[in-house]
């Protein structure tokens, strides 16, 4: 992703997190308050983290873990408590200030400032699980999004196992005048008059911290999804929820093929 891309995307966020952390990372939350948000990390963590790692037989203990996109640490905290280590890793320096705050008393996190475009901020082969949630569907470009995968499965060891989500969802979420006013919004985003973008959505009535590709960004297919894992060593792809916004995503890197960030 081009510098001028990466710098919008994390002003964007930064400013997410300066006015309501709590609110754009999870936006469903009905009371935006701090013991309101861990609560739902833990719930997520239980209702599609568990039963994946139940299912795949992996026992979390002892275990250094990825995070991708970490936020103000909502699910980063119960991580915290299963893994032995967890790299919380996010573009947004004033999210992961947050999340710092909150989750001062664990020793065991390590707070990483991602740069938009790769996980080159983790080394090799150097975790046993990451995670990702809510995360790719915000990435500006298709391409972005799925090299994010590949670079996950860099990050993970052989034989180590990686769940991820990703809006797969085909159909409008929104009529007519309301997508074309959004793209409207957009094009001036992506054309780099950010300011611009975020004025046009307030004076419209919409939340001009929604504006632009960090907010609306990649949709996936399924099988673009399936055929990109492969390629980087991935022999069975595991999808629940195909054709809706919250598409799960799991598998287990293959044993026999080593991913760098330098090869290709």
């Amino acid at each position: 992703m081009g510098s001028r891309l990466v710098d919008r995307t994390r002003q964007d966020w930064d400013e997410r997190a300066k006015e309501n952390a709590f609110f754009y990372v999870a936006t469903s939350l009905e009371t935006l308050d701090e013991k309101s948000f861990f609560e739902s990390g833990e719930r997520e963590y239980e209702l599609s983290v568990e039963p994946v790692l139940r299912e795949c037989g992996f026992d979390p203990a002892g275990k250094k873990m990825l995070e991708v996109g970490c936020g103000a640490g909502r699910m980063t905290r119960l991580f915290a408590t299963r893994f032995a280590r967890v790299v919380a890793l996010d573009i947004s320096s004033e999210m992961l200030k947050r999340g710092q705050g909150y989750l001062q008393g664990f020793k065991n996190i390590d707070w990483v400032l991602g740069d938009g475009s790769d996980l080159s901020a983790v080394e090799d082969q150097s975790v046993q699980f990451v995670f990702c949630y809510l995360v790719l569907q915000h990435l500006p470009t298709k391409a972005l999004a799925l090299h994010y995968m590949t670079e996950m499965l860099r990050t993970l060891q052989p034989g180590g196992l990686f769940l991820f989500q990703f809006n797969g969802n085909k159909l409008p979420t929104m009529n007519l005048k309301g997508r074309l006013t959004w793209r409207a919004i957009d094009i001036l985003w992506s054309a780099g008059l950010r300011k611009a973008s975020q004025s046009t959505a307030s004076l419209l009535g919409l939340d001009s911290r929604m504006a632009g590709k960090s907010w609306r960004g990649a949709k996936l297919d399924a099988t673009e999804v399936s055929q990109t894992l492969r390629a980087a060593g991935v022999s069975a792809v595991q999808m629940k929820g195909e054709g809706t916004n919250v598409v799960w995503c799991w598998g287990t890197k293959s044993e026999a093929k080593p991913i760098s960030r330098y090869s290709g």
